[in-house]
């Protein structure tokens, strides 16, 4: 098509900023732009940058610096930083790249256009800005959603000021979308052929967009009634938001799947309090027995910190007892490392060697418990979505209901079924199996 434009985007980091990727992708298709999965085959190139790991304003400068020979051999190239190193880093990122033709924060990247009128008039474009007007207000509806799964943002930002944690800065305060909008967006997600809806939020469960006071679990049993969705998920969640509806939803709502991302991020209250956690191990287990109780098969995951400020050997003991107690199918796992700004950055690490060690050991206990949850699978019947054939021949791919990754002997399969399927065998990230027909 005559006056198409190509726009190579790169999204680091969690769910949220690949969501935010589409609606930018689906921003600038109004502008006449179309995705390419090549840089250098781009008008524009867009990095869709995360803030929470060790060393991403780098991480992004260094991508940027190969970034250079595409910029020289095409002066008209634009090149542009979005997302939470957008956010923190603001007119520095220009400053040290001058390539950069616009940067632009989480909640500001609806003004996209404008901001590539002034970027074609010739000047920089900086937007690091919390704007008073609802982004969402002002962004197209997702028109290119084909695929079977999808995400749903139904909530931005976090109040808990966890001392480690640089989301309440470059996402700012929490903010909960309205219900009539998001119902809205999932049925038109459900009439494009979504049948998996994941929802979305720094700190889901504590949305509260509803005028009569409902919570996440009334939500969810709302959009479970949505002809063509059959499964919800919603990540990620605070410990301290999981109320009584919510862990009910769980036992009565047979659309929410069976797993749940609840991070804890230590097993001892010391420590949980020098995070600014406000929880502690104790109401962690109890809460566990109380989502079991409510679904028995639920698997679940989790995010932990070792190595935080002032961690002793008896701290991380904690933390393999709780993982213990639980029994994670997979958590994700990480050596602390300070973020600028926040609380903990002023506080004297664990030595680096130490912390090693007990990443190490951590992680040996949790790819354990991973593949002990995996190979349990074995001989059970599970529902898979097909999301793409497999790599090969007469195979189809997709996700369990407790989000395993299961690759099906499946012929005549098509995307976007829903299908019953036996379990036949475990690897360690991934099961197969063979399609029950009825």
């Amino acid at each position: 098509m005559t006056g198409q434009k190509r726009l190579f985007i790169k999204t680091y980091g969690c769910q949220m900023n690949v969501y935010d990727s589409e609606r930018m992708a689906e921003t600038l298709g109004a502008q006449g732009y179309v995705l390419t999965d090549k840089a250098d085959d781009a008008d524009m190139v867009l990095l869709n940058t995360c803030h929470i790991r060790e060393k991403a304003a780098e991480k992004v400068y260094s991508d940027l610096g190969r970034l250079k020979p595409l910029k020289a051999a095409n002066p008209d190239l634009k090149i542009g930083v979005a997302g939470c190193v957008a956010q923190a880093e603001g007119a520095e990122i220009q400053r040290r790249m001058p390539l950069v033709d616009l940067v632009v924060g989480p909640q500001a990247y609806h003004r996209l256009p404008e901001m590539l009128k002034r970027v074609d008039e010739g000047q920089k474009a900086l937007d690091t800005d919390f704007p008073p007007e609802d982004k969402f207000d002002h962004l197209p509806k997702l028109r290119t959603r084909s695929a079977p799964s999808a995400f749903l943002t139904v909530q931005e930002g976090c109040d808990k000021f966890c001392a480690f944690c640089v989301v309440p800065y470059t996402r700012g305060a929490e903010v909960s979308r309205p219900v009539e909008r998001l119902m809205s967006e999932a049925r038109d997600l459900a009439a494009r052929g979504v049948r998996d809806l994941t929802l979305l939020g720094q700190n889901v469960n504590a949305w509260h967009g509803d005028a009569k006071g409902r919570g996440l679990g009334w939500l969810v049993r709302e959009m479970a009634g949505i002809e063509g969705i059959a499964r919800i998920r919603y990540t990620t969640s605070h410990p301290n938001d999981m109320d009584d509806d919510l862990i009910a939803a769980h036992g009565d709502c047979p659309a929410l799947m069976p797993y749940l991302h609840l991070p804890v991020q230590s097993g001892s209250d010391r420590i949980l309090k020098a995070m600014n956690r406000k929880h502690t191990a104790e109401h962690y287990l109890r809460l566990i027995e109380r989502i079991r109780a409510a679904r028995p098969d639920i698997v679940l995951t989790s995010d932990f910190i070792v190595g935080f400020p002032g961690e002793t050997d008896a701290d991380f003991q904690a933390t393999m007892d709780l993982v213990r107690a639980v029994g994670y199918g997979m958590a994700y796992s990480f050596k602390y490392s300070a973020r600028p700004g926040t609380p903990a950055a002023e506080k004297t690490p664990v030595a680096p060697e130490i912390a090693d060690d007990r990443l190490h050991r951590l992680q040996a206990l949790l790819t354990e418990q991973q593949r002990a949850c995996q190979q349990s699978m074995v001989g059970r019947e599970v529902g898979v979505l097909y999301e793409k054939p497999g790599r090969l021949p007469g195979q189809m791919s997709g996700k369990s209901d407790h989000l395993h990754a299961v690759h099906v002997d499946d012929p005549d399969g098509k995307v976007g079924e829903l299908v019953r399927v036996r379990i036949t065998a475990a690897a360690p990230n991934s099961l197969a199996g063979v399609r029950i027909v009825a």
